[in-house]
Protein backbone atom coordinates (compact mmCIF):
# COMPACT_ATOMS: atom_id res chain seq x y z
CA UNK A 1 0.00 0.00 0.00
CA UNK A 2 1.33 3.41 -0.91
CA UNK A 3 0.81 6.66 0.97
CA UNK A 4 0.09 9.93 -0.80
CA UNK A 5 1.54 13.12 0.67
CA UNK A 6 0.60 16.57 -0.58
CA UNK A 7 3.12 19.39 -0.15
CA UNK A 8 2.34 23.06 -0.62
CA UNK A 9 5.53 24.90 -1.50
CA UNK A 10 6.39 28.37 -0.27
CA UNK A 11 5.20 29.80 -3.61
CA UNK A 12 1.80 28.12 -3.19
CA UNK A 13 2.33 25.32 -5.69
CA UNK A 14 0.99 21.90 -4.75
CA UNK A 15 3.20 18.84 -5.18
CA UNK A 16 2.15 15.24 -4.60
CA UNK A 17 4.54 12.48 -3.58
CA UNK A 18 4.00 8.75 -3.19
CA UNK A 19 5.60 7.04 -0.20
CA UNK A 20 5.63 3.64 1.44
CA UNK A 21 4.65 2.89 5.04
CA UNK A 22 7.65 3.54 7.29
CA UNK A 23 9.14 6.18 4.99
CA UNK A 24 10.35 9.32 6.69
CA UNK A 25 8.61 12.58 5.70
CA UNK A 26 11.94 14.41 5.25
CA UNK A 27 13.25 11.86 2.75
CA UNK A 28 9.94 11.84 0.87
CA UNK A 29 9.94 15.64 0.69
CA UNK A 30 13.53 15.75 -0.55
CA UNK A 31 12.82 13.10 -3.19
CA UNK A 32 9.89 15.25 -4.34
CA UNK A 33 12.21 18.26 -4.74
CA UNK A 34 10.95 20.20 -1.72
CA UNK A 35 13.45 22.72 -0.29
CA UNK A 36 14.04 20.97 3.04
CA UNK A 37 17.73 20.82 3.72
CA UNK A 38 17.79 18.43 6.68
CA UNK A 39 21.30 19.54 7.56
CA UNK A 40 21.64 17.06 10.42
CA UNK A 41 20.32 14.19 8.26
CA UNK A 42 17.49 13.41 10.66
CA UNK A 43 19.51 13.45 13.88
CA UNK A 44 17.30 16.20 15.36
CA UNK A 45 20.21 18.58 15.74
CA UNK A 46 18.79 21.38 13.59
CA UNK A 47 15.45 22.70 12.40
CA UNK A 48 16.09 22.89 8.64
CA UNK A 49 13.34 20.34 7.94
CA UNK A 50 10.57 22.30 9.68
CA UNK A 51 7.14 21.84 8.08
CA UNK A 52 3.63 22.89 9.00
CA UNK A 53 1.12 20.05 9.03
CA UNK A 54 -2.47 20.85 8.05
CA UNK A 55 -4.56 21.18 11.22
CA UNK A 56 -6.89 18.33 10.29
CA UNK A 57 -3.90 15.96 10.09
CA UNK A 58 -1.87 17.13 13.06
CA UNK A 59 -3.58 15.02 15.73
CA UNK A 60 -3.03 11.88 13.67
CA UNK A 61 0.74 12.17 14.08
CA UNK A 62 2.65 10.62 16.96
CA UNK A 63 3.33 13.11 19.75
CA UNK A 64 6.55 15.11 19.29
CA UNK A 65 9.33 14.41 21.76
CA UNK A 66 10.67 17.08 24.08
CA UNK A 67 13.84 17.17 21.97
CA UNK A 68 11.82 17.87 18.83
CA UNK A 69 9.92 20.65 20.57
CA UNK A 70 13.26 22.16 21.67
CA UNK A 71 14.51 22.12 18.06
CA UNK A 72 11.28 23.69 16.82
CA UNK A 73 12.01 26.60 19.15
CA UNK A 74 14.89 27.41 16.76
CA UNK A 75 12.79 27.38 13.59
CA UNK A 76 11.37 30.54 12.02
CA UNK A 77 7.60 31.16 12.13
CA UNK A 78 6.70 28.04 14.08
CA UNK A 79 2.98 27.42 14.32
CA UNK A 80 0.86 25.18 16.51
CA UNK A 81 1.01 22.39 13.92
CA UNK A 82 4.73 22.66 13.17
CA UNK A 83 6.83 19.52 13.13
CA UNK A 84 10.31 18.44 12.10
CA UNK A 85 9.75 16.33 9.02
CA UNK A 86 12.64 14.04 10.01
CA UNK A 87 10.56 12.92 12.99
CA UNK A 88 7.43 11.99 11.06
CA UNK A 89 7.30 8.35 10.00
CA UNK A 90 4.51 7.67 7.54
CA UNK A 91 1.80 5.14 8.31
CA UNK A 92 -1.24 4.04 6.26
CA UNK A 93 -3.39 6.29 8.49
CA UNK A 94 -1.51 9.28 7.05
CA UNK A 95 -2.52 8.59 3.44
CA UNK A 96 -3.44 12.00 2.00
CA UNK A 97 -1.33 13.99 4.50
CA UNK A 98 -1.19 17.74 3.78
CA UNK A 99 2.05 19.57 4.60
CA UNK A 100 3.13 23.17 3.99
CA UNK A 101 6.76 24.12 3.39
CA UNK A 102 7.40 27.40 5.26
CA UNK A 103 8.50 30.39 3.20
CA UNK A 104 11.72 30.54 5.21
CA UNK A 105 12.81 27.08 4.04
CA UNK A 106 15.94 27.06 1.91
CA UNK A 107 17.95 24.11 0.75
CA UNK A 108 21.60 25.04 0.28
CA UNK A 109 22.09 21.77 -1.63
CA UNK A 110 20.06 23.25 -4.51
CA UNK A 111 22.33 26.26 -5.10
Amino acid sequence: MSITVHFTSRDGDRHTAIAEPGDNLLRVAQAAGMPLEGTCEGQMACSTCHVVVAAEWFDRLAEPSEEEEDMLDLAANVRRTSRLSCQVDLTPELDGLEVEIPAESHDARLF
